[in-house]
């Protein structure tokens, strides 16, 4: 049953704010793609830093999870002193600390150097991203709210794509730490155009900060994604792994029952009882781990296995970036026609349909038989994301913007961790025992490298040279795309059954825009949120 919901006023926007809300949600998307490209420009890189830093598989992942794990569990904190200090100020403070951690990731010489500033990135990612989805909510009408949330998800969508080609191109012409300077420009083009032109808002309540209900967020939020990051090289079942499962389960159990009991929550949990939240949390979450996990996995088949240079591996996904760009601002129109509840299984399907032809490919496979498994996915992701982050923003009353985008973008990594994880778990156990065979024969220093995986293989196989090497080479590219056709199948199953629930669960009417039911401890929730120039 869903929540009862009730209009709430909308809020008064000043008429110059208001004159210049495009220019405004420029300045946001600005901002976003910095958060999305300094992501996703790393995974292109992943061999070059292989190489250049002497980085284990493992050190690799955490250059990439590092950020994930920082950002999933500051988040809601983040969201919340945004909300309650202003989002503006946030934004601002985030974009010169992401700049910092940039340029300290720019002139490291060891990998746990790089993994350190991708921590810091991911501390500054956490305040920008949901000041971003925040502040549109309150510059923009109930009315143009659903095409603004568009163009934001469209850029988000499509700044993943952007990223591995400014990376690659890069990484052909420049040094390797060039890949975390791309973003300086923009972050100084990003601070100069928000200090004019974004302005002022806040939670009109001014809660003051649940900080038992922050520490056991960040603790419960930051043990899962850990879990989910460390689980593939423990193991699911290992001891170590269920330890950290068990105090992730603690802390978001102890959270959601500080919750029901805070007088200023964080986070209200009422909204749980509405589908329109849930489902689209639900379904914005496996949305990005199909997207994360294939991108994690794309960009080192393109390289590693069809021999493509990093440049070229990011032109690649050119197309899906276009089609993310293209599509999502138009799918409002969709759903006001024919409603969210038939869209997004529409589009979850597609992303499904997707995964599933990724898992036909094979070690010498044309372009255009991976294409034809990118571009589906690209068309179910740009359907899907603007009206699942409009479900999820409409559920949640306009003072606390800042939550529900929090909650959205926690959605968003959680889904990348699990995407990176368990896809990521798939493909190493089936590389694993499919180069078994090839072992044979090996000195045993060598063996520890090879069976570490892909990059190592290779490497290994250029040191042996002759039938032996080629041998070894194509042996281990059979088996890593064994692990990647069954990684695409496991995927596609989990978005078909997320498809089919979508279809099942939400609501068949489209609600009010932007409504939520008011507290009786906590009248201030059902304000709009103030908006200053």
């Amino acid at each position: 049953m869903d929540a009862p919901a009730i209009p709430l006023p909308e809020p008064e926007i000043a008429p110059e704010v208001h004159a210049r809300r495009w220019l405004i949600l420029a300045v946001l998307c600005l901002s976003l793609m910095i958060v999305i490209i300094g992501n996703t420009s790393l995974n292109v890189a992943l061999p070059t830093l292989a190489a250049e830093l002497d980085a284990s598989t493992s050190q690799l992942q955490w250059m990439v999870d590092a950020y994930a794990l920082v950002f999933a569990g500051l988040l809601f904190t983040a969201g919340t002193l945004g909300d309650r200090w202003g989002r503006k100020g946030a934004l601002q403070a985030g974009l010169l600390v992401f700049l910092l951690g940039a340029a300290f990731a720019s002139t490291a010489d060891t990998a746990q150097a790089v993994i350190a500033s991708r921590a810091v990135m991911g501390i500054a990612a956490a305040f920008v991203m949901p000041s971003t989805l925040s502040i549109l909510t309150n510059v923009f009408s109930a009315e143009e709210r659903p095409k603004a949330i568009a163009i934001w998800a469209g850029i988000s969508g499509g700044g993943a794509a952007l990223g591995p080609i400014a990376s690659g191109w890069l990484l052909e012409h420049f040094f390797w730490g060039s890949v975390f300077l791309v973003n300086v420009p923009f972050i100084l083009a990003a601070l100069i155009a928000g200090a004019l032109l974004v302005p002022s808002s806040k939670d009109p309540a001014e809660s003051p900060l649940d900080v038992p209900g922050a520490l056991l967020s960040i603790i419960g939020l930051g043990a899962l994604v850990y879990a989910i990051i460390e689980a593939p090289h423990y193991g699911w079942l290992s001891g170590q792994t269920l330890l950290t499962f068990g105090v992730a389960l603690v802390a978001i159990v102890a959270f959601g029952a500080r919750e029901r009991t805070a007088r200023f929550p964080m986070l209200d949990l009422s909204l749980f009882k509405d589908r329109r939240f849930s489902v689209a949390s639900a379904g914005i979450t496996l949305t990005f781990f199909a997207m994360f996990g294939t991108f994690f996995l794309m960009a080192q088949y393109l390289q590693m296995v069809l021999g493509y240079t990093p440049f070229e591996s990011g032109l690649f996904q050119l197309p899906f970036a276009f089609i993310m760009m293209l599509v999502a601002p138009r799918v409002p129109k969709l759903v006001a026609r024919w409603g969210a509840a038939r869209i997004v299984p529409v589009g979850l399907t597609f992303t499904a349909g997707g995964l599933a032809a990724f898992s036909s490919i094979g070690v010498d496979s044309s372009l255009a038989h991976v294409y034809a498994s990118v571009l589906p996915l690209g068309l179910g992701m740009a359907i899907t994301m603007t009206p699942l982050t409009t479900l999820i923003m409409s559920s949640v009353p306009l003072g606390r913007a800042g939550v529900g985008s929090a909650m959205n973008d926690t959605t968003r990594e959680l889904g990348g961790a699990l995407g990176v994880a368990v896809l990521g778990s798939v493909v190493t156990s089936q590389y694993t025992s499919g180069i078994g065979a090839s072992l044979v024969g090996l000195p045993d220093a060598a063996r520890g490298v090879v069976d570490s995986g892909l990059a190592g293989a290779l490497a290994v196989a250029g040191q042996v040279g002759g039938a032996q090497g080629d041998a070894l080479a194509l042996a281990a590219k059979q088996a890593f795309v064994d692990g990647l056709n069954l990684a695409a199948l496991v995927g596609s199953a989990v978005v078909f059954v997320a498809a089919f629930v979508s279809w099942k669960l939400l609501p068949r009417t489209t609600p009010a825009p932007f409504v939520s039911p008011p507290r009786d401890d906590d009248p201030g929730l059902a304000e709009p949120s103030t908006l200053v120039d």
